[in-house]
């Protein structure tokens, strides 16, 4: 059975977002590869720790881990049992930790633990607002990104301290005999390399701020809180390094006439007393255009129409959600006089009087037929 994720990270359920991640960051920190090399148990941990949380870190995977435990995600959500990577773990989550092992940037990536890493440049993260109507198309979005690239005219040359290979090794005599322990170098900060030339507008490391228009495709069924991650598009490393990744945080503008829900779309009509009595036809907006539904003589209030397909398509290719039409019968609010005498003739006519039928389901039963 899979270890508690809030066990793993020892912290409560009730944890706050910031006491997550900084539990997360501790535990990282306490069994980073750098910290524990050729350490196979420390690397298990090391990844389970990620694995939880990059459930609990999540609100919406957190409240369906809360309510169904690591079934909610088999096969279907987080890291699928603990398959990740240690290039998964540092590109998504190094920018937390990666200050704690020299340089400033967003970790380390490649090689697996003991071995030689390169430096990956820290991630950037945006917020893109989508309308329903992008949402349910797919769209592509050009943004203006801030980051930091290598400087032109920068050049580096071999660390003298690691020679290029970004650790340095340390030997102690101990009681027990010599003991060898590796560690990131502190003079290049890991990356193997230091300036050799820098221009006048580079920082320390040689990069330079650059404004720059990337092109991010977002598919269709993104839903408001998402993360996308554009690879390679966050800052620079210096040297040899790699770029970090550009993390796109989806915003979801709110619809005029539409309520999500999941894949399906909410939308409330109104209809008048003689369109109720007499039957219409309407035409609402929905998200793919618009559409004319026909309501039969004698609709009643309450009544909900489901046109199938007609909702926000599945992010994982399985088909759309619906559209529920949710009709609702207007009752004037004032009357004139000659009005006013025809509905008190209609007290008495036997046609207006409520006769409900079985098959005229109660509110509760509609509400329990749509999330059946």
């Amino acid at each position: 059975m899979k270890e508690d994720y809030y066990e793993i990270l020892e912290v409560h359920k009730s944890a706050s977002a910031s006491e997550i991640k900084k539990a997360y960051r501790k535990k990282a920190i306490q069994y980073h590869p750098d910290k524990n090399p050729g350490d196979t148990k420390a690397e298990e941990l090391f990844k389970k720790s990620a694995e939880a949380y990059e459930v609990l870190s999540d609100p919406d995977k957190r409240a369906k881990y809360d309510q169904y435990g690591h079934a909610a995600f088999d096969g279907n959500g987080g890291f699928g049992g603990g398959g990740m990577n240690m290039d998964d773990i540092f590109s998504q989550f190094g920018d937390i930790f990666g200050s704690a092992f020299g340089g400033g940037f967003g970790g380390f990536s490649g090689g697996g633990f003991g071995g030689q890493r390169r430096v990956k440049g820290s991630n950037l993260r945006i917020h893109v607002k989508l309308t329903l109507e992008e949402i349910a198309k797919g769209v592509e979005k050009k943004v203006k990104v801030r980051r930091k690239i290598q400087a032109p005219g920068v050049s580096y040359k071999t660390c003298p301290t690691c020679h290029g290979s970004g650790q340095v090794t340390r030997v102690t005599n101990t009681i027990l005999g010599r003991m060898q322990t590796s560690a990131p170098c502190n003079a290049c900060g890991g990356a193997g390399q230091i300036i050799d030339k820098k221009p006048a507008d580079a920082d320390a490391q040689g990069l330079k701020v650059t404004e720059e228009t990337v092109s991010i495709k977002i598919p269709a069924g993104v839903a408001d809180g998402m993360q996308l991650k554009v690879t390679g598009k966050g800052n620079e490393a210096p040297g040899n390094g790699i770029p970090g990744d550009l993390l796109v945080v989806i915003g979801e503008v709110e619809h005029e006439t539409l309520k999500r829900e999941g894949d399906n779309l909410h939308y409330d009509l109104y209809v008048s007393i003689p369109e109720a009595v007499l039957g219409t036809s309407k035409e609402i907006d929905a998200v793919t255009g618009k559409v004319r539904i026909k309501l039969e003589p004698g609709i009643q209030s309450g009544k909900i129409l489901r046109l199938r397909s007609k909702g926000i398509p599945s992010i994982n290719g399985y088909g759309s959600g619906d559209l529920l039409v949710h009709v609702n019968v207007w009752t004037p609010k004032t009357l004139n006089k000659d009005q006013k005498e025809f509905f008190e003739q209609m007290l008495e006519d036997e046609h207006f009087a409520p006769k409900p039928e079985k098959s005229d389901k109660s509110f509760f039963e509609k509400v329990k037929d749509m999330f059946s």
